[in-house]
């Protein structure tokens, strides 16, 4: 058995991986899916104090108060950037790195600074809301009325769309500081990318980086929604490396 800590991306919470969850679960794994504040159930704790930094407390709170060791720590879309802190500050708690078609840092760098084109087109329909400037409200960038983050199942879409929540523009501005980086970096890291957001240059480079643990498959950017059996499957044979 192991355990699995899931993180989500910008505007989502715990509930978009209830279908992975569910598989792993099945198998006999023991899975958190933790919310990260100001967003799904617990956007009534958002205020102007959350960012990046609160984000990755969250989570390493998480693993310290649920006693949790050797963990696949999984982390989706801007949950890379969340994963790569926690790595850094709980590295002695983490079993393997997972980055689900998601952002992967260095030190020093903002989400903005990673994916500097989506960002830019995400800011300009920024909106502040008691004092909190917000991103990626429903309905806008980079969602449609039928494509959610790569998703276009209607019956999904309906799913998702009143679970999504805007995101505080701060966690994508506010620079990862990384404190253990050069024990952090020796985790052993995992890649599930989705084909169209992996430029060809970088396959090999990842598959060396991670020594082989690397899958792809040609599906949206939710592909914990469009394809949860695809990304249990994957986290299973990691598990199964440990």
């Amino acid at each position: 058995m192991a355990t699995f800590v899931l993180v989500h991306g910008g505007g989502h919470g715990g509930w978009c991986y209830q279908l992975v969850a569910k598989i792993l679960r099945a198998g006999g794994h023991e899975v958190y899916c933790p919310t990260l504040t100001g967003l799904a159930e617990r956007e009534h704790l958002l205020s102007d104090q959350v960012n990046l930094d609160l984000h990755i407390t969250d989570v390493v709170k998480l693993l310290q108060f649920e006693d949790l060791s050797q963990v696949i720590l999984v982390g989706h879309s801007y949950g890379g950037m969340v994963i790569t802190g926690v790595a850094d500050r709980a590295t002695d708690r983490i079993g393997n790195v997972v980055y689900l078609d998601a952002a992967y840092p260095m030190n020093n760098q903002s989400l903005a600074d990673v994916a500097e084109p989506l960002m830019t087109a995400a800011h300009r329909d920024a909106e502040v809301v008691d004092g909190v400037e917000l991103v990626l409200f429903p309905g806008k960038f980079p969602m449609t009325e039928s494509d959610y983050y790569g998703v276009t199942d209607p019956e999904l879409i309906a799913w998702m769309k009143p679970k999504l929540t805007p995101h505080p523009w701060a966690c994508f501005t506010q620079k990862l500081a990384l404190s253990n980086e050069e024990a952090m970096r020796k985790l052993p890291q995992s890649f599930i990318v989705c084909s169209a957001n992996v430029q060809e240059e970088y396959r090999e480079i990842l598959n060396s980086l991670c020594e082989g643990r690397f899958w792809e498959i040609d599906t949206g950017h939710d592909l914990m929604i469009t394809e949860p059996e695809f990304v249990a499957g994957a986290l299973q044979q990691i598990a199964d490396q440990l």
